[in-house]
């Protein structure tokens, strides 16, 4: 029954400076939302990371010249692999289920009067399957065209938008200009969306063939930039890029203590290295952003400090007609806690409100989590507990006589 009294009190408490509470519990406000917003966007994002892996791929290793996954291994001088390393992958190491060597580059492509730059891939049709590409209109290279290097291709979504103004003609049938060979468009691929910075469905795909006879001009049997390959099942790409370390070791010559001149890549431990990244960035905001619940704390104490000062002579008289110093410190300990408590739901609200608003501009889905929600508020309240005990003790502790001759 006190309790509910202590509860009563404390809103007409409130209610008596509704504008000096409000800029009371600001940084409570503040640091809720602040954390929130910073761990849910966080979560969907870490989540549009692993969607995004998983899109690459069934069980995708990825074979690259270099050490390391970016374009810069072709100005050390780096040799690239040769459709025989493919096909050696595909026959001699165990657990492998598709191989599909890619020579990849970017390049001018014309259509009518648009025109712009797109990145070209040349392989073969195990791609699609191990990069689960699906070919939403039209149809895929046949035996025929892969052998021929007939100049046919497939394309992304974002090509279909820019080169044919989508919704006003179908590509498939029309002609594109890739570099200096012509190519018609026999299929077009289902959007997969952004990744990261890259565009995934700005791309062109080709028979590996017309790739290299009819568009990069071939001069080497090593134009394979990527091999891409798939593991039978998640057990066995250890085993698989254990088997692709030790077979490249022999095709390009090196000793087995030497340092290799290629990656392997697998696609699983990509995704959780962005997806811890992503994570220690969201949990290093979300700690800097905690700051302002602190802020908030010490607000929350000085405005209970004043407000023990005001009500000196009510305290006085409290204690003077039998009310326990107890029950006066449990009165002001509600009174903070009640504060604290609106300011975290204030900023709960605030934080879902920006994450509606948020998601979409960064392009994550928003997904309403509890657990962080209550956990914030429950630590708002044991702020309000923290800051709002020494205010309390203090009243606690007042001489009723001095209490009742303050002015």
């Amino acid at each position: 029954m006190f309790i509910f009294n202590a509860f009563r009190i404390a809103l007409r408490e409130i209610r008596r400076n509704l504008t000096r509470a409000f800029l009371t519990v600001l940084g409570i406000i503040i640091g809720v939302a602040a954390v929130v917003t910073m761990v849910t966007l966080g979560q969907g994002t870490t989540e549009a990371i692993q969607a995004q892996i998983s899109a690459l791929g069934n069980n995708l290793l990825i074979l690259r010249p270099g050490v390391g996954f970016g374009p810069q291994m072709a100005a050390s001088g780096v040799p690239n692999f040769s459709e025989a390393d493919a096909q050696a992958i595909a026959r001699q190491v165990p657990g492998i289920a598709a191989v599909a060597p890619v020579c990849r580059m970017n390049m001018s492509t014309i259509s009518e009067q648009d025109a712009r730059t797109t990145a070209v891939v040349g392989t073969t049709p195990e791609y699609f399957d191990i990069s689960r590409w699906i070919i939403e209109a039209g149809r895929n290279f046949n035996d025929t065209e892969l052998l021929a290097g007939t100049p046919v291709c497939i394309i992304g979504a974002t090509v279909q938008k820019e080169l044919f103004k989508e919704g006003f003609r179908s590509p498939i049938g029309q002609k594109i200009r890739i570099g200096s060979a012509s190519c018609e468009v026999i299929g077009i691929l289902h959007a997969k969306g952004q990744m990261g910075s890259m565009d995934q469905d700005d791309i062109i795909v080709v028979p590996l063939s017309t790739m290299q006879r009819r568009i990069s001009g071939r001069t080497t049997v090593q134009d394979i930039n990527t091999i891409f390959i798939s593991a039978q099942n998640a057990e066995n790409t250890d085993m698989a890029t254990e088997g692709i370390n030790t077979l490249m070791h022999k095709r390009r010559n090196l000793s087995p203590n030497q340092k290799p001149n290629f990656s392997v890549i697998d696609a699983r431990q990509f995704m959780k290295a962005r997806s811890e990244a992503t994570e220690l960035m969201t949990m290093l905001l979300a700690a800097v952003a905690s700051v302002s619940l602190l802020v908030g704390g010490i607000g929350i104490m000085n405005i209970m400090l004043v407000s023990v000062t005001e009500r000196t002579r009510e305290i006085g008289i409290r204690l003077a007609i039998g009310a326990r110093a107890r029950e006066v410190l449990l009165q002001f300990l509600v009174e903070a806690v009640v504060l604290s408590c609106a300011g975290g739901l204030l900023g709960i609200g605030t934080a879902i409100g920006l994450c509606i608003g948020l998601a979409p501009v960064i392009g994550v889905n928003f997904t309403f989590n509890p657990e962080i929600n209550i956990l914030a508020f429950i630590f708002s309240a044991i702020v309000g507990i923290i800051f709002g005990f020494a205010p309390a003790r203090r009243a606690a502790r007042l001489d009723p006589i001095e209490a009742l001759r303050h002015e």
